[in-house]
C-alpha cells in the first residue's frame, strides 16, 4: 500500500480485518506499506499490521511477492503509480477520484482495459458502494419497486474548513487534490447515484464557490486537521519555506486553488432530472451524505449518518396504509450482513473498506472484474470535469460524453 494517513488506515483497517471475517478463495498479507517519511512510515507499518515499509514506491512494483498495490495517496500521484504497477503486472485499487485530470483519467483506465486482457484487475476505491443500505438501495430500484425513475437528489455536506484559519492542507491545492469538495465529496455521490440507478448522468450546469481564498500555511498535517506555525511549513513531509516572510506573529498564507462548494443540476440517461450539492462550508455538518430517489412507485432514501437504514415509500399499498417506513438493514439476507453480527446488531464506516476488500481479493481470486472499474471511476470524472467547465461558463448546460466512448478513441 502506499499512503498511510486517512485511507491508509482505513484500508488498512480493512486488509487486516477481511480474511477474519469472510471465507474467501485467497488470503491478504499485509506485505509491504510505503510512505515518504521514513520515520512516520515506520510507525503507522508498525501500529496499522504491516510487515515492512519503504520510503519508495517503486519498490513495490519491484517485488515479485507482490500481487497488489493499493494507492492512498493525494490525486497527484494516483496515475504514475497505478499506471506503473499495472505494466508490472500488479493488480490495483486505487482511491477514488481516480485523478487529478481527464488525462490522467484517460491513460489509467485505457490500460486497466489493457491489463484485463492479461489477467491484472484494477479497481477505484468507492467503499459508500459497499454499505449494506445503499447495495440494498440498489436492488430495490433494479427490482422495480420505485417504479420508473424520475428525480434524484444527492447532498454531501461537510464544515471542516469553515474556520478562515485552517491551514492551507494538501486538500486545498489544485496540484495535489485536482479540486476542492466537488471532487473529494462530490464524487462519491456522483457515482454512488449512478451506481444505484444504474444510469449515468449525461449533462449538468453548474455553480462553485471559493468562500475563504487565503490560509495560513501549514507546519504539519495528517488527514483532516493540520496545525500552523509563523516560520515554515511542512505539509505531509515536505519542507517548503516561507518565501514572502513572516512577521514573526502571523503566519505566512497562501492560496486557495480548489472550490469549497458545489452545486450542479444534471440529467441522467433516460430524462432523470437530477440535483447535486457538495460542500464543505456547511457549519453543523460533518459528514452528511443523502440520496434520494423519487420513482411512480416510490422513493427510497440513505442518510450516511444513519447508515444501517433506508427510509423507504411504497405507494402501491393502500392509501390509508401510506407512509415512509423504516428498513433497518442488519438481517443476514442484506447485502454482506450475512458475516457480522446477530439482527439488529449494527455496523459502521469501517466496515465499507472491509467489503471493498472483500470484492476485490475475491474477484481477483476467480478471475472476475471489480467495479467500479477504472473506466466507471473515469466516467465519474469526465462528471467532475463537465461540471467544472459549465461552473467556468457561467452554468451553461454541460454534455459528459460516456466513458468507454473515450477510452475506445
Amino acid at each position: 500500500m502506499v499512503g498511510y494517513a486517512f485511507m491508509g488506515a482505513a484500508h488498512s483497517q480493512a486488509w487486516r480485518t477481511v480474511n477474519r471475517v469472510f471465507d474467501l478463495p485467497a488470503r491478504a498479507r499485509m506485505a509491504l506499506i510505503c510512505g515518504r517519511d521514513a520515520a512516520k512510515v515506520a510507525d503507522a507499518a508498525g501500529r496499522l499490521g504491516w510487515d515492512a515499509y519503504t520510503t519508495d514506491w517503486r519498490e513495490l512494483i519491484a517485488s515479485d511477492d507482490i500481487d497488489v498495490v493499493d494507492v492512498c495517496t493525494p490525486g497527484d500521484s494516483h496515475a504514475e503509480i497505478a499506471l506503473a504497477a499495472l505494466a508490472a503486472g500488479k493488480h490495483v485499487l486505487c482511491e477514488k477520484p481516480l485523478a487529478n485530470t481527464i488525462s490522467e483519467a484517460r491513460a489509467m483506465a485505457a490500460a486497466a482495459v489493457t491489463a484485463q486482457a492479461a489477467g491484472v484487475r484494477s479497481m477505484c476505491g468507492f467503499n459508500y458502494r459497499r454499505v449494506p443500505a445503499v447495495a440494498m438501495m440498489r436492488r430495490l430500484v433494479a427490482d422495480g419497486r420505485l417504479g420508473v425513475i424520475r428525480h434524484v437528489r444527492a447532498t454531501y455536506l461537510q464544515d471542516w474548513i469553515v474556520d478562515p484559519q485552517f491551514p492551507l492542507v494538501w486538500r486545498l491545492q489544485r496540484d495535489r487534490a485536482g479540486s476542492g469538495a466537488l471532487g473529494d465529496i462530490g464524487a462519491h455521490i456522483i457515482d454512488l447515484t449512478q451506481y444505484v440507478t444504474g444510469r449515468r448522468i449525461t449533462g449538468v450546469s453548474a455553480i462553485t464557490e471559493t468562500f475563504v481564498r487565503e490560509r495560513p500555511l501549514p507546519a504539519g498535517s495528517s488527514g483532516l486537521a493540520a496545525t500552523v506555525d509563523g516560520t515554515g511549513v511542512t505539509v505531509d513531509g515536505l519542507a517548503a519555506a516561507d518565501a514572502n516572510g513572516s512577521d514573526g506573529h502571523r503566519p505566512a498564507t497562501g492560496p486557495v486553488t480548489v472550490d469549497d462548494a458545489a452545486v450542479f443540476v444534471a440529467r441522467l440517461e433516460g430524462g432523470v432530472l437530477a440535483t447535486y450539492e457538495a460542500s464543505r462550508f456547511a457549519t453543523g455538518r460533518k459528514n452528511a451524505l443523502r440520496v434520494e430517489i423519487n420513482g411512480s412507485l416510490g422513493t427510497v432514501a440513505f442518510d450516511l449518518e444513519r447508515l444501517n437504514e433506508l427510509e423507504f415509500y411504497d405507494a402501491t399499498r393502500p392509501a390509508a396504509e401510506q407512509g415512509f417506513g423504516r428498513i433497518l438493514v442488519t438481517e443476514g439476507e442484506h447485502p454482506y450482513m450475512s458475516a457480522w453480527w446477530p439482527p439488529g446488531h449494527l455496523i459502521g464506516y469501517e466496515h465499507s473498506f472491509t467489503h471493498q476488500a472483500r470484492d476485490f481479493v475475491e474477484a481477483v481470486a476467480t478471475g472476475v472484474d471489480p467495479a467500479p472499474s477504472f473506466v466507471d471511476g473515469l466516467q465519474v470524472q469526465l462528471v467532475l470535469d463537465a461540471v467544472t467547465r459549465s461552473a467556468e461558463l457561467g452554468s451553461s448546460w454541460t454534455e459528459v460524453e460516456p466513458a468507454l466512448a473515450t477510452v475506445a478513441a
